[in-house]
């Protein structure tokens, strides 16, 4: 008698295989003595499309809304249709008596197995195995822990509730605007109040009006001092005249120092990683996307295994882990680590760290290195890079806190308040590991005593002005969906306390795919770093009924799947709520008055229906599209490459020029392709010397911590040939 596991990708699959033995190849898995391990692909089943129901459907008409099947069903997606029925048949082998449901630990993966399992008709017993990170141990403690996999049952009706719910609400909405408006519109509970709140951003931004104010500030001894109003402890007024009347009044008298306090501060260490907050830091250090920083986290978790598992929403560790520790610095403890695992040898941690939370890690505890030695050398530069996050913020987390002396200097000008801050640092602690460069070095201590008196001092005015806020970028913007609190009308205590702890709008795992949506859609644009709305954004905002664009929707949705997760909700009860809800939102949608118009029609027509071409701008690409949502048609202008300008160092665009591809940058330089690749082979493949300099000295300082490898062994060669 034999155990199926079904993983959820190969390579976790492959991994699971190892640990229980199971050498011998299938057609889709792996066979060992007691055990049988298959894999899905992601989802290997999916609910159906409109026209599987009915052949009318395929048709998009306003007459044939609402879409709502009395039962929605699933369908193997073609694409994966040959793993599905390898994966189908090793269920039904008479020697397999148990399963072993073996996908990610959370909704989603609980909803590709059921979906496998109900599908292949499936009528064995189920377990679940419950992990965080693809180490032989991990999976080896999984399988000494499986649970009935009926303990899950709630999860997967909770996760089917929100397939469906989704299917429902996004169908109809779509086909509605879409056919009202004769537009390739669309509609989403994530996607439509995520550019609510973009658009809610720009409109803060177009109706900001800049305000002055002032201060008064004077200089002792080389500290600066401010002025406070002696009421509020303010130091900026938005009355000139009063600043200026001060000024004068103040004018030749001394500073005295009336008071000197010291008090001794702490900062403690930042919580490791959860994905979003991966996701904004990769953005802002590297310009990453998030959906691109959580594939390379995919490879640094599958391939490398030096990673646990990507998409948690919990910062914490919990208790259990904390034996693990020393074996996890052993694992990365190399190269640039090397010098701060050696700090923490031997030392150990208590279940009241900081770091540990048993109440606040539900499925995934927060992102750290695994037990796995990690061979740097063998990475790429992307995967080093983030890697190198990862490491560094599970490291900081083990230090100690950070200590530094607070000096307030307190005195007076006749009666007026003036205070000078000082900052010394005492113990470096977890800033050792993280360095933020982008923060003011600590001053060194001063000499100034209480009841000192500075008579020759002169006194400035200060100008400033209120700033608006800052345009979206992808980094903001995640923060904005996992937090989207600040853009909610119903501030009521539990749906600001589910959005806090279901993290907002979409999932970790979902938020970047959902960005990469609204640009696909040429519904957002970039400009530079900054997101902005298109046109058919705008207008789609003005279109769509106005609780879709509420980020509360979640909320509410939320609270219902969490009371059926508990068993307290029936999943009949939510889905009436939700067929009643999508009539709704499709006759508010019929009886709008309003109109969309195309505002960025050429004159060039697609050569498949005759209709005239959008000219739409991707994340990118520029690009001409169809207008007609039946043809489909689509022409890339121009794309933004990698490639840089040897005169402004910016990223040029490509585009075709009569028969050859041809570069060319905002600066006015242009250069085909060919003259551009001969360039950047007499250059070294279009490496600046500078970057290769930096490159070269960070190795050599690396290297006085690595072991010694092949790449060291390259590197070395290289230099002495005087290639690089």
């Amino acid at each position: 008698m034999k155990t199926l596991v079904i993983a959820e990708k190969p390579s976790v699959g492959r991994d699971i295989a190892r640990v229980l033995h199971c050498s011998k190849d299938l057609h889709g898995g792996k066979e060992g003595k007691d055990y049988i391990v298959t894999w899905a692909l992601g989802h290997l089943i999916t609910l159906k499309d409109p026209e599987d129901y009915e052949k009318k459907y395929k048709e998009w008409k306003m007459e044939d809304l609402p879409i709502m099947p009395k039962r929605l069903e699933t369908t193997i997606i073609s694409k994966t249709g040959k793993q599905y029925q390898a994966v189908k048949a090793q269920i039904h082998r008479k020697e397999v008596k148990e399963i072993v449901i073996a996908t990610d630990a959370g909704r989603e993966g609980e909803l590709v197995a059921r979906w496998i399992l109900e599908m292949a008709n499936n009528k064995k017993p189920c377990k679940r195995l419950w992990i965080s990170s693809v180490t032989d141990r991990a999976i080896k403690e999984g399988f000494s822990k499986l649970k009935d996999a009926r303990e899950y049952d709630s999860l997967y009706k909770a996760a089917l509730s929100r397939a469906e719910a989704d299917w429902l609400v996004g169908i109809n909405g779509t086909r509605a605007l879409t056919c009202k408006y004769n537009a390739q519109l669309s509609c989403g509970r994530v996607q439509t109040p995520t550019l609510a709140m973009i658009g809610e951003r720009e409109e803060e931004i177009r109706t900001f009006k800049p305000r002055a104010y002032y201060g008064i500030q004077t200089s002792a001894q080389g500290l600066t001092f401010t002025w406070k109003e002696n009421k509020t402890g303010n130091s900026q007024s938005f009355d000139k005249e009063k600043i200026n009347q001060q000024l004068k009044e103040l004018s030749g008298l001394p500073l005295i120092i009336e008071k000197i306090e010291k008090k001794e501060k702490k900062i403690s260490p930042p919580l490791p990683y959860d994905l979003t907050k991966l996701q904004e830091e990769a953005n802002e250090r590297f310009g990453y996307s998030p959906k691109e920083t959580l594939n390379i986290m995919q490879r640094l978790y599958e391939h490398y295994k030096v990673v646990t598992y990507p998409r948690t929403d919990s910062s914490y560790l919990t208790s259990d882990l904390l034996d693990s520790i020393q074996e996890r610095l052993s694992g990365c403890g190399t190269g640039p680590y090397k010098a701060y695992t050696r700090k923490l040898w031997n030392k150990t941690w208590k279940k009241d760290a900081s770091f540990i939370n048993d109440k606040k890690v539900k499925d995934h505890h927060g992102i750290i290195p695994t037990e796995e030695p990690v061979h740097l050398e063998e990475m790429g530069l992307e995967e080093r890079k983030i890697y190198d996050l990862v490491v560094r913020r599970f490291l900081s987390a083990l230090f100690p806190p950070y200590v530094y002396g607070e000096t307030v200097i307190k005195a007076k000008v006749g009666q007026e308040r003036f205070e000078a801050k000082e900052k010394v640092a005492l113990e470096k602690g977890w800033k050792e590991v993280i360095k933020d460069e982008r923060e003011e070095e600590d001053k060194k201590a001063f000499t100034i005593k209480e009841g000192e008196v500075f008579e020759e001092i002169v006194l400035n005015s200060v100008e400033g002005s209120t700033k608006p806020p800052l345009y979206f970028t992808e980094s903001t913007l995640l923060s904005a969906m996992e937090n989207p609190i600040k853009y909610m009308k119903n501030k009521e205590k539990n749906m600001v306390k589910i959005m806090g702890e279901k993290g907002g709008l979409g999932t970790v795992a979902t938020r970047g795919d959902i960005i990469e949506k609204l640009f696909q859609s040429f519904l957002i644009e970039k400009k530079d770093r900054e997101i902005h709305l298109t046109s058919k954004a705008k207008q789609l905002l003005e279109l769509v009924p106005e609780d879709l664009k509420k980020p509360e929707l979640t909320g509410s949705w939320e609270l219902k799947l969490l009371k059926m997760e508990e068993g307290s909700m029936k999943r009949e009860t939510f889905m009436a709520e939700i067929r009643q809800y999508t009539e709704e939102i499709l006759k508010e949608i019929q009886a709008e008055e309003k109109t969309f118009r195309h505002e960025n029609v050429t004159n060039k027509k697609c050569p498949q229906c005759g209709k005239r071409l959008l000219a739409v701008k991707g994340k990118n690409a520029k690009l001409l599209v169809c207008q007609d949502r039946n043809c489909g048609y689509r022409e890339t202008l121009s794309r933004m490459t990698n490639a840089r300008c040897p005169l402004c160092h910016k990223k040029m665009e490509m585009s075709k020029k009569g028969e050859e591809d041809t570069f060319f940058c905002i600066c006015g330089y242009r250069e085909r392709l060919s003259k551009f690749e001969e360039r950047r082979r007499k250059e070294g493949a279009g490496v600046r010397k500078k970057d290769v300099a930096h490159y070269l000295k960070k190795q050599r300082e690396e290297a006085k911590n690595t072991a010694y490898t092949p790449f060291a062994a390259a590197l070395k060669e290289l230099q002495e040939k005087g290639e690089v």
